[in-house]
């Protein structure tokens, strides 16, 4: 459901009521599928203007993850990348006349917010093994154990609602602005989409670097492994 209204519904599938979010949603998967394989089918050593910019893209991505996680970017680096790229263009896609940003469904960003929550736990136990890994959650008294339950969950809640919160006050000021001064400032309010559409799915993606991050590191620092 979008909040304050209904979602379209566009078809059932059987019992499976698909929205117009949904749809969107595949749609980029689809299309981000399709570009991935065009690009690595046709990689060369001399590099023309799409592959150029396609290195660039990752090589800044994993730069970044290396100066939150360094050691682990090899790992991690599929998934927040993978992030980062669909949510930037599932922000950008509401731009196109006729197409919801599906970023401001909630249920899409709460998805999105969930991916991070199980990915957070799936990373740390692999990189780390189940029982260490989970153990920092008794340190350093099992009595906090669930205030960090809480933390985890509070936190996940606030990932989902803040990107949502975020794109559908973009859209209500956007709207606003084409009310009051009608179409004389069509540019300018494309920029402000453009960089605040890019914004929030970096500071998304980086939020969830970041929690991967606290969850290896806080493991570390209780790790008995790690003494002397």
């Amino acid at each position: 459901m979008r909040s304050g209204e209904a979602a379209g519904i566009v078809f059932q599938l059987g019992p499976i009521p698909i929205t117009h979010s949904i749809m969107v949603t595949w749609g980029i998967m689809v299309a981000l599928t399709c570009f991935s394989w065009v690009v690595t089918s046709r990689l060369r050593r001399d590099p023309g203007p799409l592959q150029a910019a396609v290195e660039g893209v990752v090589g800044a991505i994993e730069e970044s993850i290396n100066a939150v996680l360094p050691g682990h970017a090899e790992r991690i680096f599929p998934f927040i990348a993978t992030l980062w790229i669909f949510i930037a263009l599932a922000n950008l896609i509401g731009l196109i006349p006729g197409i919801d940003a599906p970023t401001g469904d909630l249920s899409v960003t709460a998805a999105l917010a969930v991916l991070v929550f199980l990915s957070v736990h799936y990373f740390g136990m692999c990189i780390e093994g189940i029982i260490p890994y989970l153990r920092h959650y008794l340190a350093p008294s099992p009595l906090l154990l669930p205030f960090h339950i809480i933390g985890e969950v509070s936190r996940t809640l606030t990932l989902a609602v803040r990107l949502f919160g975020n794109m559908m006050s973009l859209e209500m000021a956007a709207l606003l602005v084409l009310l009051v001064a009608g179409f004389l400032a069509p540019v300018p309010l494309l920029l402000l989409h453009i960089v605040e559409a890019l914004i929030q799915a970096y500071i998304f993606g980086m939020l969830a670097l970041i929690y991967l991050a606290g969850a290896i590191q806080t493991h570390a620092l209780h790790s008995p492994s790690d003494k002397g």
